[in-house]
């Protein structure tokens, strides 16, 4: 997620570093040929671009007000994933209190713990197609290990594994039936949650709508210079370069947007909300080994 400050213009602009090349090249050529070599001789009146920009401005609201939802929607999404990670361990804390707070319950709450902290970044890792059972090896036993070493979908797996503890705490006693049915609704609900994300990952922005947005604005590019030479002569180029930067700002703008677990620094913060759920869980159990929170480090304009 890119921050509030620090964003260098070198990572704005260097999105759009081809199209603009691209503009300056064809801008300059436009002007050379009319004023030095004049084989063509083309005008265009400024009102054909102008209604043509209009369009162009309006897709372009369409688009990235779309792709924001998208990102917002994986933002809400995972701030259900806070919320449910804490509910889930108090849940367990008090509904297992004395007289069950036996030595076997606190290790069962503990693995409880360490297993909902790597399901949380394992869902994040899963959703930037980067999945790393290494990274999340501290948190697990061999056992569980093994067993979602046998599934594609890890998360999925590390959830199986809450609902079997679960139900060996409702045998053994230690939970009765309408607690074991709470603890399974926030299992259900973190189940949600990790189907939405999915959702979104997996449900690919219109890609015609994309490509005709591209190929006009374009050709909104080419008019253009045949518009500004009358009025602007040589410094049309310049004119061209700003008009069309904003353009093409907008519409990469709304590209990084539209997909908000593809490991850029526009992404969903998936990691630094992970770390959060790990601070504040082992926090809850009492546990000496807190991590530190994860913060930018020098220089960087964005969180991960």
């Amino acid at each position: 997620m890119l921050l509030k400050t620090n964003i260098p213009i070198k990572y704005t602009f260097g999105k759009i570093k081809f199209e603009i090349f691209f503009v300056t090249v064809y801008a300059s050529l436009i002007a050379i040929e009319d004023k030095v070599f004049h084989f063509i001789n083309i005008s265009i009146p400024l009102s054909v671009p102008m209604v043509l920009g209009t369009v162009l401005s309006l897709l372009l609201a369409f688009k990235s007000n779309q792709a924001y939802d998208r990102w917002w929607e994986a933002r809400i999404v995972w701030g259900a994933v806070v919320n449910d990670s804490r509910t889930l361990i108090r849940q367990m804390l008090c509904f297992t209190e004395a007289p069950y707070a036996t030595e076997e319950v606190r290790v069962l709450i503990e693995r409880f713990t360490n297993r909902q902290i790597a399901w949380c970044y394992s869902l994040g890792m899963s959703l930037r197609n980067r999945m790393d059972i290494d990274k999340i090896r501290k948190y697990l036993s061999d056992e569980e290990l093994a067993f979602i070493s046998k599934h594609d979908n890890i998360p999925n797996a590390l959830l199986e594994l809450h609902a079997r503890d679960l139900r060996y705490a409702l045998n053994e006693g230690w939970m009765n039936k309408f607690q074991q049915v709470e603890v399974d609704g926030t299992l259900t609900r973190l189940t949600d949650s990790m189907g939405k994300c999915e959702r979104i990952k997996n449900t690919v922005f219109p890609v015609t709508y994309t490509l005709y947005t591209h190929f006009s604005l374009f050709f909104f590019v080419m008019l253009l210079p045949f518009a500004l030479l009358e009025i602007f002569g040589f410094f049309e180029v310049l004119m061209v370069i700003a008009i069309s930067s904003a353009f093409f700002l907008i519409e990469k703008m709304a590209i990084h947007l539209q997909d908000p677990f593809e490991n850029k620094p526009t992404d969903t913060p998936v990691t630094a909300i992970a770390s959060t759920i790990e601070i504040n869980l082992k926090q809850m159990i009492e546990d000496v080994n807190i991590p530190e929170k994860i913060k930018p480090a020098e220089n960087n304009y964005y969180v991960m």
